[in-house]
Protein backbone atom coordinates (compact mmCIF):
# COMPACT_ATOMS: atom_id res chain seq x y z
CA UNK A 1 0.00 0.00 0.00
CA UNK A 2 1.42 3.36 -1.04
CA UNK A 3 1.81 6.04 1.63
CA UNK A 4 -1.03 8.52 1.69
CA UNK A 5 -0.61 12.21 1.01
CA UNK A 6 -1.97 14.95 3.27
CA UNK A 7 -5.12 16.53 1.82
CA UNK A 8 -4.82 19.75 -0.21
CA UNK A 9 -6.23 22.94 1.27
CA UNK A 10 -6.60 25.45 -1.57
CA UNK A 11 -8.59 27.72 0.75
CA UNK A 12 -5.28 28.63 2.43
CA UNK A 13 -3.46 29.67 -0.75
CA UNK A 14 -1.94 33.17 -0.95
CA UNK A 15 -1.83 34.77 -4.42
CA UNK A 16 1.28 36.77 -5.35
CA UNK A 17 0.51 40.32 -6.49
CA UNK A 18 4.09 41.63 -6.79
CA UNK A 19 7.62 40.29 -6.21
CA UNK A 20 10.80 42.28 -5.72
CA UNK A 21 14.39 41.48 -4.76
CA UNK A 22 15.55 43.07 -1.49
CA UNK A 23 19.13 41.79 -1.27
CA UNK A 24 21.32 39.73 -3.58
CA UNK A 25 24.55 38.30 -2.16
CA UNK A 26 26.96 35.63 -3.34
CA UNK A 27 25.18 32.95 -1.30
CA UNK A 28 21.67 34.18 -0.51
CA UNK A 29 18.94 36.23 -2.16
CA UNK A 30 16.19 37.90 -0.14
CA UNK A 31 12.83 38.64 -1.75
CA UNK A 32 9.68 40.46 -0.70
CA UNK A 33 6.30 39.42 -2.10
CA UNK A 34 3.06 41.31 -1.84
CA UNK A 35 0.31 38.68 -1.59
CA UNK A 36 -3.47 38.56 -1.53
CA UNK A 37 -4.64 36.50 1.46
CA UNK A 38 -7.56 34.04 1.35
CA UNK A 39 -9.84 36.68 2.90
CA UNK A 40 -8.89 39.28 0.23
CA UNK A 41 -6.56 41.36 2.40
CA UNK A 42 -3.05 42.21 1.18
CA UNK A 43 0.16 41.42 3.12
CA UNK A 44 3.93 41.29 2.59
CA UNK A 45 6.11 38.19 2.87
CA UNK A 46 9.93 38.27 3.04
CA UNK A 47 11.94 35.13 2.36
CA UNK A 48 15.32 33.77 1.35
CA UNK A 49 15.85 32.06 -2.01
CA UNK A 50 18.50 29.34 -1.84
CA UNK A 51 19.97 27.08 -4.53
CA UNK A 52 19.54 23.98 -2.35
CA UNK A 53 21.98 21.60 -0.72
CA UNK A 54 22.88 17.98 -0.08
CA UNK A 55 23.72 16.18 3.17
CA UNK A 56 25.53 12.83 3.25
CA UNK A 57 25.42 10.22 6.02
CA UNK A 58 28.72 8.37 5.41
CA UNK A 59 28.64 4.80 6.77
CA UNK A 60 32.06 3.32 7.54
CA UNK A 61 32.72 -0.42 7.31
CA UNK A 62 33.53 -0.48 11.07
CA UNK A 63 29.90 0.45 11.93
CA UNK A 64 30.70 4.08 12.68
CA UNK A 65 29.85 7.21 10.69
CA UNK A 66 31.90 10.18 9.54
CA UNK A 67 31.03 13.49 11.16
CA UNK A 68 32.34 17.05 10.97
CA UNK A 69 32.88 19.93 13.35
CA UNK A 70 32.74 23.38 11.78
CA UNK A 71 32.36 26.99 12.94
CA UNK A 72 28.96 28.37 11.92
CA UNK A 73 28.86 32.15 12.07
CA UNK A 74 25.06 32.60 12.51
CA UNK A 75 25.21 30.30 15.56
CA UNK A 76 28.49 31.81 16.86
CA UNK A 77 29.84 28.35 17.72
CA UNK A 78 31.29 25.13 16.39
CA UNK A 79 28.54 22.78 15.21
CA UNK A 80 28.62 18.99 14.80
CA UNK A 81 27.15 17.91 11.47
CA UNK A 82 27.10 15.32 8.73
CA UNK A 83 29.01 16.42 5.58
CA UNK A 84 26.91 18.76 3.46
CA UNK A 85 27.18 21.44 0.85
CA UNK A 86 25.42 23.74 -1.59
CA UNK A 87 24.16 22.56 -4.95
CA UNK A 88 25.67 24.31 -7.95
CA UNK A 89 23.27 25.51 -10.65
CA UNK A 90 21.85 22.50 -12.54
CA UNK A 91 23.82 20.00 -10.43
CA UNK A 92 22.23 16.62 -9.60
CA UNK A 93 22.03 15.62 -5.93
CA UNK A 94 24.40 12.63 -6.31
CA UNK A 95 27.09 14.65 -8.11
CA UNK A 96 26.94 17.27 -5.35
CA UNK A 97 26.96 14.61 -2.62
CA UNK A 98 30.01 12.86 -4.11
CA UNK A 99 31.82 16.19 -4.54
CA UNK A 100 31.10 17.40 -1.01
CA UNK A 101 32.02 14.06 0.57
CA UNK A 102 35.35 14.00 -1.30
CA UNK A 103 36.15 17.69 -0.70
CA UNK A 104 35.28 17.74 3.01
CA UNK A 105 36.32 14.25 4.16
CA UNK A 106 38.54 12.85 1.40
CA UNK A 107 36.30 9.79 1.07
CA UNK A 108 34.59 8.41 -2.05
CA UNK A 109 31.56 6.11 -1.90
CA UNK A 110 30.83 2.95 -3.87
CA UNK A 111 27.06 2.99 -3.16
CA UNK A 112 24.42 5.62 -2.48
CA UNK A 113 20.87 5.49 -1.10
CA UNK A 114 18.67 8.55 -1.57
CA UNK A 115 16.49 9.35 1.44
CA UNK A 116 14.51 12.34 0.22
CA UNK A 117 14.28 16.10 0.51
CA UNK A 118 13.67 18.27 3.55
CA UNK A 119 12.76 21.95 3.79
CA UNK A 120 14.51 23.14 6.91
CA UNK A 121 13.07 26.65 7.39
CA UNK A 122 9.73 26.89 5.56
CA UNK A 123 8.63 30.13 7.20
CA UNK A 124 11.48 32.17 5.70
CA UNK A 125 13.42 30.11 3.12
CA UNK A 126 12.77 27.93 0.06
CA UNK A 127 15.93 25.87 0.70
CA UNK A 128 15.57 22.17 -0.09
CA UNK A 129 18.19 19.78 1.28
CA UNK A 130 18.61 16.35 -0.34
CA UNK A 131 19.56 13.62 2.15
CA UNK A 132 21.50 10.47 1.23
CA UNK A 133 23.45 7.59 2.74
CA UNK A 134 26.86 6.61 1.38
CA UNK A 135 28.69 3.32 1.99
CA UNK A 136 31.64 1.38 0.63
CA UNK A 137 33.86 4.34 1.52
CA UNK A 138 37.44 4.66 0.27
CA UNK A 139 39.77 7.25 1.86
CA UNK A 140 41.67 9.86 -0.11
CA UNK A 141 42.95 13.41 0.22
CA UNK A 142 40.57 16.16 1.28
CA UNK A 143 40.03 19.08 -1.08
CA UNK A 144 38.67 21.81 1.17
CA UNK A 145 37.57 25.09 -0.37
CA UNK A 146 39.81 28.09 0.26
CA UNK A 147 39.10 29.49 3.74
CA UNK A 148 37.16 26.35 4.76
CA UNK A 149 38.17 24.88 8.11
CA UNK A 150 36.58 21.76 9.57
CA UNK A 151 37.48 18.66 11.56
CA UNK A 152 36.42 15.19 10.43
CA UNK A 153 35.95 12.43 13.00
CA UNK A 154 34.26 9.06 13.46
CA UNK A 155 31.33 8.52 15.80
CA UNK A 156 29.19 5.58 16.87
CA UNK A 157 25.48 5.84 16.00
CA UNK A 158 24.58 5.55 19.71
CA UNK A 159 26.77 8.58 20.45
CA UNK A 160 24.88 10.59 17.87
CA UNK A 161 21.53 9.75 19.48
CA UNK A 162 22.92 10.81 22.86
CA UNK A 163 24.19 14.09 21.39
CA UNK A 164 20.79 14.81 19.82
CA UNK A 165 19.06 13.98 23.11
CA UNK A 166 21.42 16.19 25.15
CA UNK A 167 21.21 19.11 22.70
CA UNK A 168 24.87 18.86 21.66
CA UNK A 169 23.64 18.38 18.06
CA UNK A 170 20.98 20.92 17.07
CA UNK A 171 21.51 21.22 13.31
CA UNK A 172 18.12 20.15 11.91
CA UNK A 173 19.44 18.24 8.88
CA UNK A 174 21.83 16.30 11.11
CA UNK A 175 19.12 15.56 13.68
CA UNK A 176 16.90 14.18 10.92
CA UNK A 177 19.85 12.21 9.55
CA UNK A 178 20.50 10.65 12.97
CA UNK A 179 16.88 9.47 13.18
CA UNK A 180 17.10 8.05 9.63
CA UNK A 181 20.30 6.26 10.66
CA UNK A 182 18.52 4.76 13.66
CA UNK A 183 15.70 3.47 11.40
CA UNK A 184 18.20 2.01 8.91
CA UNK A 185 20.25 0.21 11.57
CA UNK A 186 17.16 -1.18 13.31
CA UNK A 187 15.89 -2.62 10.01
CA UNK A 188 12.68 -0.57 10.25
CA UNK A 189 13.16 1.17 6.90
CA UNK A 190 14.68 -0.26 3.73
CA UNK A 191 16.71 1.76 1.26
CA UNK A 192 17.35 1.42 -2.47
CA UNK A 193 21.15 1.25 -2.73
CA UNK A 194 22.72 2.13 -6.09
CA UNK A 195 26.24 2.46 -7.47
Amino acid sequence: MAPSEPPEHDGLRETPVATQPVFEGRFLRIWRDTVRLPDGAVAEREYIKHSGAVMVIPLLDNGRVLMERQWRTPMRRVMTEFPAGKLDAGEAWQACAARELREETGYSAREWAYIGTINNAISYSDEAIHLAFARGLSPGPRQLDQHEFLEVFEAAPEQLLDWVHSGAITDVKTVIGVFWLEKLLSGSWDLDWRS
